[in-house]
């Protein structure tokens, strides 16, 4: 390959699969049905939960019919919980009755919650009673009483009681590979979360091409620490697991030990990850002790994965790692790495486009694909692309164009090879630990302190989460206010993960003659800051 334009058409090696969640499940369990599809481990629990595909099939139906005594096809089912068992058979049930799943961050406070099940025009929601100290139930019939679209609320807590409902003569709903599978909420430059539409046909291909380019096989285990309601944990980890017919192994919550526990025990082939995650199984007191050789790939991604970390990370686990690089709105993963390349485009490029799936960079004023090697918008086209989001014409418009090109937001450069390498982001959004956080929503709770007179938020670079949230306040006339009081705002208000790390107060904020804040300059200064005190 020689590229003379930063444009690489779709690998056609590879067949685009008119597959569903549910036929998935149906070709794993006629296949493989004594192998074991879902293995899940709790901290405080030596004895992980085991279902082999043939018994996950027979869940998956019984919840799926449960699920049509509520609701009809069509309707939206939000779920809110961490990573328990349920979450998969859920997932799996609702894609089996024609239903449309909405994933929720456990750690959302009232307000996110109200916001996503209002916009979502969910009419029902799964929950555990408490999380990490939140009242989520109280939380869940207190936002009932708001819309009244929201009929049913299940706690997983009566889980047998809800699967003791189903219709055994139900009948199943026949479920079209272009259907709506889920509504992944995911980043916005202008304020609160989009919700993008997602077929069966996007999720199921997109998660099997992963899985394959990942090296996973039939009757491989695969590990996957990321919480299932981001679009990697469901659609790489469960899908991606459930496609190649490969054993989904996972621990209800992120612990490094158990995670090295489950991988040993499990005899774990793929994993998944952010940077966060390997560090902190790199850092573990007992890593060293452990018997990972049956570990042969990880693919990670989210956040920023520096090139030393992915060095670091091959050296230590003996290893191939794998840099994925993607979004929500692509179902997922839009370019990989793959084993065979060089270890300069392993560690430097997040690699090429995965099969069936075309990417160009193109001048961000003209909008004409640019030359190799100059930086430009990442766009790409494919079977993945989101159909739009929900509820948001305008927004959809802006994201993609009248060709079917998904603007990504991140600037890029394409090499001769197809090889691309991101440069930084259009957007304001800052991953932090594979997840995007929206820096307008942050302002808006900040702002409206009666000690903040403005408010600029910005992501920096950090070692251990790829980006971490900084705060510039400019304090109102008059007013005096610590970081430590506006830290127990944020966090009183909004999830955990989006409270600042760095609080910077100054005088005034820099603005262009339109009065809108310089945001590069305010990450200018920072770093020179951080440069001086280092």
């Amino acid at each position: 390959m020689n590229l003379t334009t930063s444009y690489i058409p779709a690998d056609t090696s590879e067949p685009i699969l008119e597959t569903t969640i549910g036929s998935s499940l149906g070709e794993a369990a006629k296949k493989y049905p004594d192998q074991p599809g879902l293995v899940s481990g709790e901290p405080a629990s030596t004895d992980p939960h085991c279902w082999t595909f043939a018994e996950m099939l027979v869940q998956v139906e019984l919840v799926a019919k449960a699920l049509l005594n509520r609701f009809e096809p069509g309707e939206r089912i939000a779920v809110w919980a961490p990573n328990i068992p349920e979450w998969v058979l859920l997932y799996m049930g609702t894609g089996m009755a024609g239903l449309i799943l909405v994933p929720l961050n456990p750690a959302f406070r009232k307000t996110e919650l109200e916001y996503a099940l209002k916009q979502s025009r969910a009419a029902g929601i799964f929950y555990i009673p408490t999380y990490r100290e939140n009242p989520l139930e109280q939380w869940v019939f207190k936002t009932m009483e708001k819309i009244p679209t929201l009929r049913e609320a299940i706690s997983f807590s009566d889980w047998e009681t809800f699967l003791r409902s189903a219709s055994l003569d139900q009948s199943l709903p026949e479920i079209s590979p272009g259907d709506i599978a889920q509504i992944q909420y995911t980043s916005g430059t202008t304020g609160m979360p989009k919700g993008a539409l997602l077929t069966h046909r996007s999720v199921t291909n997109n998660g099997r091409f992963v899985g394959m380019g990942l090296g996973l096989r039939p009757g491989d285990a695969y590990m996957n620490p990321l919480p299932f309601f981001h679009v990697a944990g469901c659609v790489v980890g469960i899908l991606g697991s459930l496609t190649n017919c490969a054993t989904l192994v996972h621990p209800t919550a992120f612990e490094p030990g158990l995670v090295l526990d489950m991988c040993e025990r499990e005899k774990v082939n793929v994993m998944g990850g952010v940077p966060t995650v390997l560090i902190a199984m790199m850092e573990h007191g007992g890593f060293a002790e452990r018997d990972l050789s049956s570990l042969k790939t990880i693919g990670g991604g989210g956040a920023p994965v520096p090139t030393t970390l992915v060095r670091h990370i091959e050296d230590t686990m003996e290893v191939e790692f794998s840099v994925l690089f993607g979004q929500s709105e692509a179902s997922c993963s839009i370019t990989k790495t793959r084993p065979l390349d060089s270890p300069e485009n392993k560690a430097e490029t997040v690699g090429l486009p995965l099969p069936q799936t075309e990417v160009q960079i193109i001048d961000t004023d003209t909008g004409q694909v640019v030359n190799p090697g100059i930086t430009g918008e990442l766009c790409t086209r494919g079977y993945a692309i989101m159909q739009g989001y929900h509820d948001m014409p305008d927004a959809t418009v802006e994201a993609i164009d009248e060709q079917g090109w998904l603007h990504t937001g991140d600037l890029a450069t394409m090499d001769t090879q197809g090889y691309c390498r991101i440069v930084g982001r259009i957007k304001d959004m800052i991953i932090r630990g594979g997840e995007n956080i929206y820096p307008r929503e942050i302002e808006d709770v900040l702002f409206a302190h009666p000690g903040v007179g403005d408010v600029a938020v910005i992501g920096v670079p950090d070692e251990k989460w790829g980006e971490a949230i900084a705060a510039f306040i400019r304090p109102g006339a008059g007013q005096k206010v610590e970081k430590e009081e506006l830290h127990t705002y944020v966090r009183k208000h909004l999830a955990p993960n989006k409270t600042p790390k760095e609080w910077i107060f100054v005088d005034e904020l820099p603005v262009t003659a339109s009065g809108k804040i310089q945001k590069f300059v305010l990450l200018e200064q920072f770093m020179q800051t951080r440069a001086q005190e280092s």
